[in-house]
């Protein structure tokens, strides 16, 4: 195409995208069509990565395709092992696509459908795709180190060791959450275990295929997605078959499950399961979500939720909170996700064969990610307001259906129990009422779409296929997880001694794994077997806890931006750095010392004490005990976390002072420059 046309065509896609968000934004109708959030969330995407990304990549990080990566620097077939950018691409995402853009969204649509799509788009796309990007650039010029490594080598050991510290507390609240929303999903689901369960197979004769024997990728590829096709309609007919009991457990078993497949997962050679399964994960996961954007395309549902609701004031039936700052900690992956940083300095910088394809992997693999939270935020909001609150507030564990519905109805959402139960029995569920979380509510409006474009009597069937497609989506998410966080725990330990340090060290990789495993399997154990502990006492802690790992990582890229001499950029960095720092320490001190028990951890451990002196019935005695230690924790986790974390940000602030005041010299410690060899 002509220049002067290409240019022409880039101006028409800017300015509809503009005004597609304009529209959305300034529309003041009852209603509005899908199809305006669509093409916003289209036009973002293309203009973001063919400008935005290009110019992050030749004019800030300056990426060589002649540099040698330390797959190939490093290559060992277990961790360190050059991998096609595609496979790359695939694990990526797939590790990186947890819960977050599917979970988030239709949680913070309790707000209206406008401060996530806005939040969705400008984060994603100058925060997310740039706070992925320098982190995988970061670790790939200092062979694969994790982010803690870097900001001891760059920083200081004190900002080293309390953001390693800091690091795998987060991760082990992170992983244990996401192990708890998978146990929901599978336990009691033959159908969604049962092809989950198939991905592993599929993924040895990949891996195996494509490594020792020869196989294309385009061979194991398609060998790949035929058998994870079957696996989907085998999956829905076991009932039929009569082998159903021989995948239905209850939540203890799958719990163990998990932390089995995590362990083999962080132990095994990259290539032989981990690669190959997120790979073929991510073809469900973008093929279904494209999938569901053109049946949005075709149907173009009108969105029922307006753009703002009464509970921007932080009066929420779904969580308490104001939009500011809890938008923010609500919608993570999907715009920006710290989580991220742990594999863009962990797995991948270890496989891509190439530091030129970090435009595409990094950047790419978010701004794609932004799609699927968009698709997942107006899933939740083609729903009847009232029935999206019907199952997600939490005034469900302690009311009656009559009751709860009285509440949404008088908050100006009209629902009925009869509609509810309606609703149930539509998908094949006993009750929508209290199915909080999130997950259930994107299948809910996953399946209504789908129904309305294929004919509703599979509403059932896309139901239970959107739960199992939510499970893949996260476990995917704990595999890539453990294997990053034994390599930031075998930094930690290395530093003890330094045997156990060694990632070429089958024992020490074992022993490393082992304990990460122990640390969030407990957790996750506890809250399947005991719903007033364990994960519930974590999960409040969540959202807080993954956004300031974005901000660890946002002080490691602005201190090499500054070292490299590219000062002149730091804005790149420091907007975000300094936005997501302000919501998510404004956010920890609300949840600290808010004066509502129901939202501040303090006032809650308080009233329960009080309700402990004045006595009650054993059960309630034990119940409030459990709480009160509950809130105790939160209080405790989120002080230690704000306070690391404003160590880590002094300690870099100091540093940018010196650099930038010419007080230090700055001393990049990137490994030493080697020549991709030719034909690699």
């Amino acid at each position: 195409m002509p220049k002067p046309l290409q240019v022409l065509a880039w101006i028409a896609v800017s300015l509809l995208g503009a005004g597609s968000v304009a529209f959305s934004a300034l529309h003041k109708g009852e209603t509005i069509n899908a199809l305006w959030l669509v093409v916003a969330g289209l036009c973002s995407f293309a203009v973001a990565y063919r400008f935005y990304s290009k110019w992050l990549i030749t004019k800030v990080l300056v990426l060589d395709a002649h540099r040698a990566p330390p797959s190939v620097t490093h290559k060992d077939g277990k961790d360190f092992v050059p991998t096609n950018k595609w496979v790359v691409f695939g694990h990526h995402f797939a590790a990186i696509a947890g819960p977050g853009p599917l979970v988030g969204p239709v949680l913070a649509a309790q707000f209206g459908y406008l401060p996530g799509m806005l939040w969705i788009l400008i984060g994603a796309t100058l925060g997310g795709g740039v706070h992925d990007a320098i982190v995988m650039f970061a670790s790939i010029r200092r062979g694969g180190k994790s982010v803690g490594q870097m900001l001891k080598e760059e920083v200081n050991p004190i900002v080293g060791l309390v953001a390693m510290i800091s690091v795998l507390a987060i991760m082990t609240i992170l992983l244990a959450v996401l192990g708890l929303v998978v146990v929901k999903a599978l336990a009691e689901s033959p159908w969604g275990l049962f092809t989950i369960v198939m991905t592993i197979p599929l993924a040895f004769i990949m891996g195996f295929g494509h490594t020792i024997f020869g196989a294309s990728v385009r061979s194991v590829t398609i060998f790949g997605i035929i058998g994870l096709l079957v696996s989907v309609w085998a999956g829905s007919n076991l009932k039929a078959w009569g082998i159903e009991h021989y995948f239905d457990y209850k939540g203890e078993t799958i719990a163990w499950s998990i932390m089995i497949y995590g362990f083999a997962a962080s132990v095994l050679p990259v290539w032989m399961l981990l690669a190959p399964r997120d790979y073929l994960s991510t073809f469900m996961k973008i093929g279904t979500v494209a999938v569901l954007a053109v049946v949005v395309i075709w149907v173009a549902p009108d969105l029922q939720m307006p753009k703002l609701t009464k509970f921007v004031d932080g009066t929420g039936l779904v969580f308490l909170g104001s939009v500011f700052p809890f938008v923010f900690i609500t919608i993570a992956c999907g715009a920006i996700s710290g989580f991220h940083a742990l594999i863009s300095s962990g797995t991948t910088p270890k496989l891509l064969d190439n530091e030129a394809d970090i435009r595409s992997v990094a950047y790419g693999a978010m701004i794609t990610e932004m799609l699927v939270a968009l698709m997942a935020l107006v899933a939740a909001c083609a729903l009847q307001p009232g029935e999206y609150f019907a199952i997600n507030a939490g005034i469900n564990k302690t009311m009656a259906p009559t009751e709860v519905v009285g509440v949404i109805s008088n908050a100006g959402f009209p629902v009925t129990v009869a509609g509810m139960d309606k609703l149930a029995a539509d998908i094949g569920e006993k009750t929508m009422f209290g199915r909080v979380g999130g997950a259930p509510t994107f299948a809910v409006g996953m399946a209504q779409m789908f129904a309305r474009a294929f004919g509703p009597a599979w509403m059932s069937f896309w139901y239970h296929f959107a739960i199992m497609f939510e499970a893949l989506f996260i476990l995917t998410t704990i595999d890539a997880g453990t294997r990053v966080g034994r390599f930031i725990l075998q930094d930690f330990l290395g530093g003890i001694w330094k045997p156990l340090g060694n990632t070429r060290s089958l024992p020490a990789n074992v022993f490393a794994s082992a304990m990460l495993v122990a640390a969030w399997g407990y957790f996750l154990y506890q809250g399947v077997v005991d719903p007033l502990g364990g994960i519930n006492t974590l999960w409040p802690l969540f959202g807080i806890a993954n956004q300031l790992l974005a901000v660890i990582a946002f002080c490691l890229g602005t201190t090499i931006l500054i070292k490299m001499g590219k000062a002149r950029y730091l804005l790149v960095t420091v907007i975000p750095l300094i936005f997501l720092m302000s919501a998510t320490f404004a956010a920890g001190y609300i949840k600290l010392f808010d004066k509502d028990p129901r939202m501040g951890f303090i006032a809650g451990a308080k009233m329960y004490g009080e309700k402990l002196a004045k006595g009650g019935t054993p059960v309630e005695m034990k119940t409030w005990a459990a709480q009160q230690f509950n809130f105790n924790v939160d209080t405790a986790v989120t002080a230690f976390f704000l306070f690391a974390v404003a160590i880590i940000f002094i300690g870099c602030l100091s540093e940018w002072i010196k650099l930038l005041s010419g007080a230090k010299k700055p001393v990049l410690n990137e490994e030493p420059y080697v020549a991709l060899p030719e034909g690699a």
